[in-house]
């Protein structure tokens, strides 16, 4: 097994991620630092360490969250915030798929399967995403359709695949794109003049946290599993 696909599979992260780990040396197989992905591993003969910490194979779980506000999308944080990992109870060691900001809410996805996650995150894949935005502001047509048509932001052209009103003020809209970059829909309405005064995501490929008070999280069905390689996976 390449190491990449040992770490993704032991709860590190998708297989994307790990491979930065292996690069910066963190990563040690029978007590050699590991920096070449082009490794094989035996997961029942070879030792494997992160940092030291000795790592096995996981059993498999996937657990949707309706995450809170003040709370960090990550496995730690180092300036002692509260992070999603925190509000999870499990004996496996899982990681957030993707990312949401801070003070964003709604539906995050946490794993501990590497492939799982890189179906969703994974640019080429398009896994929608789909959030509940309110704007300081009513949205003007024109805005409208230039987010629809394409906006330059720094990191590259950005466009949402669908805009649709979430209330009568015209302050509030439901808008869908397939964007995991960093703060992109506050970044989208900036660029347009706007500030967004409250975000929350209603979905990730497909998969909600209907039913979920904030901070309260589930298991995902088999179907849920099954739809997600179906439809995004390689």
């Amino acid at each position: 097994m390449r190491i990449n696909k040992f770490l993704a599979a032991a709860g590190v992260g998708s297989r994307r991620n790990v491979e930065a780990l292996v690069k910066a040396g963190r990563v040690q197989v029978n007590g050699e630092t590991a920096r070449e992905l082009a490794i094989d591993v035996d997961p029942n003969k070879d030792e494997v360490k992160l940092d030291g910490k000795p790592l096995r194979l996981a059993n498999r779980v996937y657990f949707a969250m309706n995450k809170p506000k003040e709370v960090v999308v990550s496995v730690s944080d180092d300036r002692g915030r509260t992070t999603v990992v925190d509000l999870l109870e499990t004996r496996e060691r899982v990681f957030p798929v993707g990312r949401l900001d801070y003070n964003t809410t709604g539906v995050l996805l946490l794993t501990n399967d590497g492939d799982f996650a890189n179906a969703l995150t994974h640019p080429s894949n398009e896994a929608p995403r789909v959030y509940k935005v309110t704007l300081d502001r009513p949205l003007e047509s024109d805005d409208r359709r230039a987010a629809l048509a394409g906006v330059r932001l720094k990191d590259g052209v950005g466009k949402f695949v669908e805009i649709k009103p979430g209330g009568s003020r015209g302050d509030r809209w439901i808008i869908s794109c397939h964007e995991g970059r960093n703060h992109f829909v506050k970044r989208m309405f900036h660029e347009l003049g706007y500030r967004v005064r409250s975000l929350e995501r209603l979905s990730f490929g497909g998969i909600t946290a209907k039913g979920l008070a904030k901070g309260e999280y589930r298991a995902l069905t088999k179907k849920e599993i099954e739809y997600v390689y179906r439809e995004y996976g390689s």
